[in-house]
């Protein structure tokens, strides 16, 4: 756990907690001794989670569009529990459609909550972090943020402005004693797609390539705990990243229709 923080008693803010990968790394956390504070927008899905825990949680009906409430309910966690130890920003969602067919307020709305709410939490927990000397924000975006695929211009678009904000404000925190992580996870079978591909035709065509939430929360904690800028998962995902960086255009002409699955 050199360069990691340990787990055990630490205050971890999880957005996005009601369902998926942040419902599991909730569930994850309170096994390792931490207090998840778990948010979402609905009471009832938060209520149904934490009822699953096994050890002390509590939760916040939280929407990351909201500047005002974001910052409202940060404050009353620091207050309630005197500090934010972690901060892990999961909160996000996405839909697959041709950029043609997408209706800007769609578009706008994806970069609202998966990057914009990224950026609100951390604004409004990092103050609080750097006066303390330490912590750490485990920001979660994916290998659409390396890659873009058909269909997903607007949500590899977010993912992408997400990463760029990681790498650079990681660089900002140098020597302050705040750690900066992004994991960036391939498809993960989640509800996330109920909305994303309503048809079913991308999961069926990805199925044997999705990963479970709990292989992304596990990542999240090993980046915590071992102090990881950076985790790409699956294996053969993070193969494949290499080698579109390397060479784009032979990527896209061999790999384009494996990945090309909307």
């Amino acid at each position: 756990m050199r360069n990691g923080m340990p787990l055990q008693d630490k205050i971890v803010v999880v957005t996005g907690a009601s369902s998926g990968i942040g419902a599991v790394t909730a569930e994850m956390l309170a096994r390792k001794g931490a207090l998840p504070i778990l948010m979402a927008r609905s009471e009832d899905k938060l209520n149904a989670i934490r009822s699953r825990l096994s050890g002390p949680s509590d939760s916040y009906v939280l929407d990351v569009t909201s500047t005002e409430q974001v910052f409202s309910v940060m404050e009353q966690v620091i207050a309630r529990y005197g500090r934010i130890d972690i901060l892990i920003n999961n909160a996000g969602y996405g839909v697959f459609e041709p950029f043609l067919e997408a209706p800007l307020e769609r578009i706008w709305d994806m970069m609202d909550v998966n990057y914009m709410g990224t950026v609100r939490c951390t604004k409004a927990v990092l103050p609080h972090m750097l006066r303390s000397g330490r912590g750490h924000i485990v920001n979660i975006a994916s290998m659409a943020g390396k890659i873009g695929t058909a269909k997903s211009s607007g949500y590899a678009a977010t993912k992408h402005a997400v990463l760029g904000f990681t790498n650079s404000l990681r660089q900002e925190l140098a020597g302050t004693g705040v750690r900066l992580s992004a994991v960036n996870p391939g498809p993960v079978d989640t509800p996330f797609f109920d909305r994303a591909d309503p048809t079913g035709n991308y999961v069926s065509n990805v199925r044997w390539f999705m990963i479970k939430p709990e292989r992304v929360a596990l990542a999240v904690l090993n980046a915590i705990e071992r102090g990881k800028a950076e985790i790409d998962l699956p294996l053969t995902a993070a193969a494949g990243i290499k080698l579109y960086q390397l060479f784009p255009r032979l990527f896209d002409r061999i790999a384009g229709r494996l990945i090309n699955k909307k």
